[in-house]
């Protein structure tokens, strides 16, 4: 079968190519064609372009290039006609995938569509489910509350399992190993903290981050606290350490993330998918998170749901404290830091949550790569094929 997939973003390569080696495996004989990134190429993509043109973020990083982008979209469209796969496969960023998916289609009225990644409309904008089924059949979703609400917008859904369940954890031995070569000793309780990836997330929450960890810290003097971070915020992080009398430690590497994580005993953590990491390696947290004072506004006028966890969400619980908008509070956060700590059943509440969104989001199970290719066959199976 020849398949045309579509990624933007370093998360929907490594789904792609997960998806693609599930694919390999179903039907050793597939072609693959279309854009991606490096996880994509080694299951056999050559991209038409370099994924990283796509993958742009915020209204004044994109307008200088949307000219070149309106481009790359008509382009994009044409290929997928002009290859005649027996499925487009568009993974995720919408904002280009979808543009794409709607030009081919009216190229190619027949032309089967597939999407990884169903738009969280349980969140806010429903509407955007009934926009894609326009030119979506199918979708390949990550949460398993999703399927019926992609459903009733018109769309085949089946879950998948999230790309979380198959990420490797670092074991007892490395979290040990880590400990020692950072000088914290194996009783003392480890926090790591988590003020987001980009610049402006650290800028507002670190400050807010680091009084509640210090004054957890003037609680519990013991505690050590671990930063793990990236290379574009990792000088914001480095000046925001420099404050505490005993430095946190600062980690950029993703074995020693893995590692860190492993360690842990509890988390201070941003709003995000980095509370299902959390979840994976069972550490106890506390979500805090603000955006700007009109965003903010904005959003609890469109918000449908009161907790944007995803471990509350998928365990249908609301163990984790979140402190979200007014109410991320360095006082509050580290009260509730404190909590963890000294009162056994919460802590136990959390990793009970934690064990059942690890099972419900397919730990034990088949790989999603290969989830997801078994849904894509069965899609293009119980359709007509394409003329």
């Amino acid at each position: 079968m020849k398949f045309f997939l579509i990624a933007g973003e370093p998360s929907g390569d490594n789904l792609g190519g997960a998806l693609m080696a599930g694919l390999n495996s179903l039907d050793p004989g597939a072609e693959f064609l279309g854009i991606g990134g490096p996880a994509m190429a080694a299951q056999g993509l050559a991209s038409r372009f370099p994924m990283e043109e796509l993958s742009l973020m915020g209204i004044w990083e994109v307008l200088p290039k949307y000219r070149a982008l309106k481009a790359r979209i008509a382009e994009t469209a044409r290929a997928v006609v002009e290859a005649r796969p027996d499925a487009l496969i568009t993974i995720d960023s919408p904002d280009f995938c979808l543009r794409v998916a709607r030009q081919a289609r009216a190229l190619a009225p027949d032309l089967r569509t597939i999407h990884y990644v169903a738009p969280s409309v349980w969140a806010w904008r429903p509407g955007r489910a009934g926009k894609m089924a326009e030119v979506i059949d199918h979708v390949l979703a990550i949460l398993p509350f999703e399927p019926p609400l992609m459903q009733a917008a018109g769309m085949t859904c089946d879950f998948v399992g999230h790309p979380i369940v198959a990420e490797p954890v670092a074991g007892a031995a490395e979290a040990a190993a880590f400990r020692a070569a950072n000088g914290i000793a194996p009783d003392a309780p480890l926090v790591l903290c988590l003020p987001g990836s980009r610049r402006t997330e650290v800028g507002r929450l670190g400050p807010r981050f680091d009084e509640a960890l210090m004054r957890l810290r003037d609680r519990v003097p013991e505690i050590r606290v671990v930063i793990p971070t990236v290379r574009g915020v990792s000088g914001l992080v480095r000046d925001m350490a420099r404050r505490w009398p005993t430095a946190p430690v600062v980690i950029e590497s993703p074995e020693e993330r893995r590692a860190a994580f492993a360690a842990a005993d509890l988390a201070l953590a941003a709003s995000g998918t980095v509370s299902l990491d959390l979840a994976a390696n069972g550490v106890p947290m506390v979500i805090g998170y603000d955006v700007a004072p009109l965003s903010r506004l904005i959003i609890g006028m469109l918000l449908r749901t009161d907790t944007v966890t995803l471990v509350n969400l998928v365990s249908e619980t609301r163990a984790v404290p979140e402190y979200l908008g007014r109410n991320c509070q360095p006082g509050p956060m580290s009260q509730a830091l404190y909590r963890l700590i000294e009162d056994p059943e919460e802590r136990g509440a959390q990793l009970a949550a934690m064990a059942l969104t690890m099972e419900r989001l397919g730990r034990g199970g088949e790989p999603p790569g290969l989830r997801a290719a078994r849904s894509v066959m069965a899609a293009i199976s119980s359709a007509p094929r394409p003329r």
